[in-house]
């Protein structure tokens, strides 16, 4: 037998690019991969099983969500606004993580990787504000639930803000060294609210307005914002894996048809990925789930030297 043929595959390599998940080849441990990447994996739902329910038309009224009681945002005295991060530096297009021991392979839950990441994309700079904590961005309260991808538009607005670019939204989580959870290499349940116990929703209850409260209060096991303090990405921003799941503006998605411009990242506190790279882009702009809620970036202000440079 040839030594190619003795030759023994044994560990994933998983390449994240900036729409999605990528899976290469298989590669021994240790070795360098040949840089193939296959074609694009069917962008999985962040449910073990089954989805909460999808409407497959826009509703003739749509739900009006109210403003927020202070659509102003205050300010700082650096570039962002109070309550919000910079985040600065170069962001990797396309990231190749290798996973060491999977929870779930088939769900793509991985326990531990490999303490490296090496980027295989282009390099863009990045400047811009997030919040720090999910909406309505306030340390200590429950972030909100069940919006819509146009609802959360709206809620953003009102602060003079907007949602984040999915690009964003990634580098914020896993910083300038590219790692895939905020806070490392390996999947920690303790470090951020994950893991929770799976609980089937009832598509009928959450679907009538009558009983949706109630369904979404049955199947809730959020955490106030900011409550584990180890859930925190290397620019300094909280819960953005698990918790609840966060709507993004995918620019290269559509409105009409997957992958759409409506994304959502992070996962929340079930049996997920939540990671900082994959994403879900399979609902519609007018999609609510009960474990749905958003969080809002902003350009910031002017650096002294690009002020200095516009002169």
């Amino acid at each position: 037998m040839s030594r190619r043929r003795r030759f023994r595959l044994t560990m994933p390599l998983i390449v994240s690019a900036a729409l999605g998940s990528f899976v290469g080849i298989l590669m021994p441990y240790g070795a360098v991969p040949r840089h193939r990447v296959d074609l694009p994996l069917p962008v999985l739902e962040e449910e073990p099983e089954k989805p909460p329910m999808q409407h497959l038309e826009p509703p003739e009224e749509p739900v009006e969500v109210a403003a927020p009681a202070t659509t102003t945002t205050p300010k700082a005295s650096g570039p962002c606004p109070e309550t919000m991060q910079l985040v600065e530096g170069s962001f990797c297009t396309g990231l190749a993580h290798t996973c060491k021991r999977y929870i779930d392979e088939r769900m793509d839950r991985c326990g531990e990787f490999l303490p490296q990441s090496r980027c295989l994309g282009k390099q863009l700079p990045m400047r811009f504000c997030i919040d720090q904590y999910e909406y309505p961005n306030r340390l200590g309260e429950k972030p909100l639930l069940g919006v819509t991808w146009l609802e959360a538009n709206k809620l953003c607005e009102a602060q003079g803000k907007r949602l984040c670019t999915a690009d964003e939204w990634t580098f914020a989580c896993e910083g300038q060294g590219g790692v895939p959870y905020p806070y490392g290499y390996s999947r920690d349940k303790d470090a951020c609210n994950i893991d929770k116990p799976y609980i089937y929703p009832n598509d009928a209850a959450y679907a009538n307005p009558q009983t949706r409260e109630a369904e979404i209060a049955r199947l809730d096991q959020r955490e106030p914002s900011g409550a584990r303090e180890a859930c925190v990405s290397p620019f300094g921003v909280f819960d953005m894996t698990g918790n609840v799941d966060e709507w993004v503006l995918l620019e290269r998605g559509s409105l009409q048809h997957p992958p759409y411009k409506s994304a959502l990242k992070g996962g929340y506190w079930g049996p997920v990925r939540n990671r900082c790279r994959p994403i879900t882009a399979t609902h519609n702009p007018w999609h609510s789930g009960y474990q749905i809620g958003l969080r809002c970036c902003l350009d910031p202000e002017p650096s002294i030297d690009q002020s200095e440079g516009d002169g």
